[in-house]
């Protein structure tokens, strides 16, 4: 019987800080990035906000071409998987769950979102949305989307009604 445990999580949120690049031995880049996800939940008769803190891990070309990009405040959307890291310190064990982005899509800025009144639709506009992500098959790399860079727009006007 073939295996059928899945381990994917899609998250968008709010970067709580700029991003941080670093460099393994073996020469890959790594950016380490912490996201605030906000979720409301029942209190009594009252629904309250509640912000939830979590660890991303970015390796690869793709961690590099987008760290200039990955500052506090900016909303973004990640998809990758969980692992969980585990370790041993003066006798005392401990343990952490951290996202390994395997694509990291940016949807605005803190300043972009507050221009428009706090309008999410508006921010994460055609042309400024720009997707990262990793080829595996090539040991990494990043492919930005054409269209987040102004590429050829089919004869599309630039203001899309959607």
């Amino acid at each position: 019987m073939a295996n059928s445990d899945i381990n994917s999580v899609v998250i968008v949120g709010r970067l709580t800080r700029d991003a941080e690049l670093r460099y393994l031995n073996s020469g890959t880049a790594v950016a380490s990035i912490s996201i605030a996800v906000n979720r409301s939940k029942k209190d009594g008769d009252q629904w309250i906000s509640e912000a939830n803190f979590f660890d991303v891990s970015y390796f690869g070309k793709g961690a590099e071409g987008i760290k200039p990009y990955l500052t506090k405040g900016t909303q973004i959307a990640v998809q990758g998987s969980l692992r969980q890291d585990r370790w041993e310190k003066d006798g005392q064990k401990f343990s952490r769950v951290n996202i390994l982005a395997d694509s990291i899509e940016l949807l605005g800025s803190r300043s972009s979102s507050s221009q428009n009144n706090g309008n999410s639709d508006s921010f994460g506009g055609y042309q400024q949305r720009a997707s990262y992500s990793q080829n595996q098959s090539s040991g990494g790399g990043y492919e930005p989307s054409s269209e987040a860079f102004g590429g050829d727009n089919a004869g599309f006007p630039e203001d899309i009604p959607f």
